[in-house]
């Protein structure tokens, strides 16, 4: 069977993948409609721009900004090596997304290498979270701005990991989380935009998140995460990834990119635990990285 020109665009612009073509200088030359609906940009936004402009600002799980110290496309361009990896990409919106790319050369007849080839995946538990979020309509147990689930929700959850611990011996976790210096970036910038932080945050967690655990906004700028069947160093370290990927998470204002930090405060339930107990030992540590200067996790 043979496919002319216009089939194949057809083919490749219904892609359930985000599709970009680059030339050797990285401007990117084609965007899929995959590619908008996951990075929240439009092709007009792009096309013409070089991917290391601070579009898509891809960084690694260590928060390192691949676009200027190991960007895979350009080594790929650059070797002709077709590579694979894991990363995670700026929303338009401002959260990060986890996406799997897989990178290759593109070639003219003579197959000299003209450009670059990226395919991405969207790896997060978006499907999980949109099904959640009708649940928790249903309930009246959703945070209107952020769409997590709210204080009542998240109390009741954290009830139901005790009783699983009880029944299952099944361990759980917390995270008790702050915005650094809200109030005064409110201040600064108004509440409109830090409505949109609030958002950007919160749309990290759900991006970011295994399906069985679940974040919730417990009032103001601080959240909880309730982190089920893990241990105390993968606890540590899943906060401090998300730490990481919402500093090198910003929002656009009048084209200055807005940042915030998060404190965290991380703890396991014990034998012992009620859920004041657990909660008020979670918040305890959580001021505990405020004191020791803030965007950092306590463990204990």
């Amino acid at each position: 069977m043979n496919l002319d020109v216009e089939s194949y665009e057809k083919v490749i612009a219904s892609l359930h993948d985000g599709l970009y073509f680059v030339d050797r200088d990285r401007t990117i030359i084609y965007w899929n409609k995959a590619a908008e609906r996951i990075s929240g940009f439009t092709a007009d936004e792009v096309i013409g721009k070089s991917c290391g402009d601070g579009i898509l600002t891809h960084i690694d799980s260590e928060g390192c900004d691949l676009c200027k110290t190991g960007c895979p496309l350009a080594k790929t361009i650059a070797d002709g090596k077709p590579r694979e990896n894991e990363i995670y990409l700026h929303h338009k919106d401002g959260h990060r997304v986890p996406v799997s790319v897989r990178v290759s050369t593109l070639t003219d007849a003579d197959g000299n290498v003209t450009g670059g080839i990226e395919l991405f995946t969207d790896i997060s538990n978006q499907a999980a979270n949109e099904l959640r979020v009708k649940e928790l309509e249903k309930l009246a147990l959703l945070d209107n701005l952020t769409q997590l689930a709210n204080r009542n929700y998240l109390e009741r959850e954290i009830q139901g990991r005790f009783e699983e611990k009880k029944r299952l011996k099944v361990p759980f976790g917390i995270f008790f989380i702050d915005i650094d210096h809200f109030k005064k970036f409110n201040d600064r910038y108004g509440h409109d935009v830090g409505d949109e932080v609030l958002k950007f945050v919160a749309n990290t967690f759900t991006s970011n998140t295994r399906p069985f655990d679940l974040y919730g906004r417990w009032g103001g700028e601080e959240f909880i995460g309730v982190i089920r069947n893990i241990s105390g160093k993968d606890l540590v370290m899943l906060g401090n990834r998300l730490r990481e990927l919402i500093a090198e998470a910003y929002v656009l204002q009048d084209k200055e990119k807005l940042s915030v930090t998060i404190s965290i405060g991380a703890t396991l339930v014990t034998e012992e635990d009620t859920l004041d107990t657990l909660l008020k030992r979670a918040d305890t540590l959580l001021y505990a990285s405020k004191a020791a200067g803030r965007n950092r996790l306590t463990f204990g």
